[in-house]
């Protein structure tokens, strides 16, 4: 019985034209008769060739000892971000799980946006140096005491971040955002300008960036209608949930902390999140189809959340008497 869950499981992620006998075959490197016993149940995977195939093909063992009734989910967890090292691994590694997916009609991604979507802040300005910096601050304890001005992430980390920025340009994706998926880049830059830890020049370039992406944005609803679809949900609070979806198979990420997620591939499990998101997008606008006026009064109050921080910072030197 385990042995049919284990192999159903794998069969879930090949092609209708993909024979699973030459798959176990070719990665077991075994004869096609000795897969064929296998995949037939005549003879039983030994435990090293279950632990070769799992890796393989990326499944949990811990999947097979589900209990549905207990509603207990194998999930697999990203690695942590706690230094420079470990955030260019995450660039690398998120562009390369992201790369086969470009260009594909046949693919969707799903953001549910509690906060700006990475993609956005992967660029060559101080907006995604700012939030690099807010990432690892909070992470990495040798970065306690380093102002905005004296960080300085490495070219091979700026380089990686702006190539996942473009790569998910080429992806069919869907974001669903509300009035608040803003609001935490906004406290950001607020606090540390508050504490002296970004100069006003900075905080309010930043702002600048902000208002730039924004627009960005708007634009890019009109002009990829074909690839991207927003939707403004007024009801909902997102939470950053993200759910990927090719011919074979899905998978759900869930927030674990700062840029870690855990990632499961269970089929009811990636259904029923499927199933909310499209709730979500049933009580929602569609940006991309509705008039302008609707898209401007959208932005527009995102812009006017920025404008409003940057009279704030802008305070002190009104208050001055001199």
């Amino acid at each position: 019985m385990i042995q049919q869950t284990f192999l159903e499981l794998i069969k879930s992620q090949l092609t209708q034209k993909t024979s699973l006998i030459d798959q176990v075959a070719t990665v077991l490197d075994i004869s096609y008769d000795a897969a064929h016993r296998r995949v037939t149940y005549k003879s039983k995977l030994s435990l090293e060739e279950g632990i070769t195939l799992a890796k393989y093909y990326g499944i949990s063992i811990d999947q097979l000892f589900t209990n549905e009734l207990e509603h207990i989910v194998a999930v697999k967890k990203t690695a942590p971000v706690k230094d420079m090292s470990s955030l260019l691994a995450y660039y690398q590694n998120s562009y390369n799980s992201l790369l086969p997916l470009i260009n594909n009609s046949a693919v969707k991604m799903i953001y549910s946006a509690k906060d700006l979507p990475i993609f956005y802040t992967s660029n060559d300005n101080l907006l995604s140096k700012f939030k690099m910096y807010v990432w690892l601050k909070i992470m990495d304890s040798s970065l306690a005491d380093t102002s905005f001005n004296n960080f300085n992430p490495s070219l091979a980390l700026l380089e990686a971040a702006k190539n996942l920025g473009q790569l998910y340009n080429g992806i069919n994706a869907i974001e669903i955002w509300d009035l608040t998926t803003i609001n935490s880049t906004l406290k950001q830059i607020h606090f540390y300008f508050e504490a002296n830890i970004l100069t006003e020049d900075d905080a309010l370039q930043i702002c600048n960036d902000l208002s730039d992406l924004m627009q960005a944005i708007s634009k890019k609803i009109v002009t990829q209608k074909k690839t991207f679809k927003f939707y403004y949900n007024e009801l909902l609070l997102m939470n950053n949930r993200v759910l990927v979806k090719t011919p074979s198979t899905k998978s759900l990420y869930v927030p674990f902390t700062i840029l870690s997620y855990y990632r499961t591939n269970d089929i009811k499990t990636c259904d029923q999140a499927e199933d909310f998101l499209n709730i979500q997008m049933e009580g929602s606008k569609l940006l991309s189809t509705v008039g302008e006026k609707e898209r401007n009064i959208f932005f527009n109050k995102m812009l006017k959340k920025v404008n409003n921080l940057r009279s704030l910072i802008k305070i002190p030197d009104v208050l001055e008497f001199e």
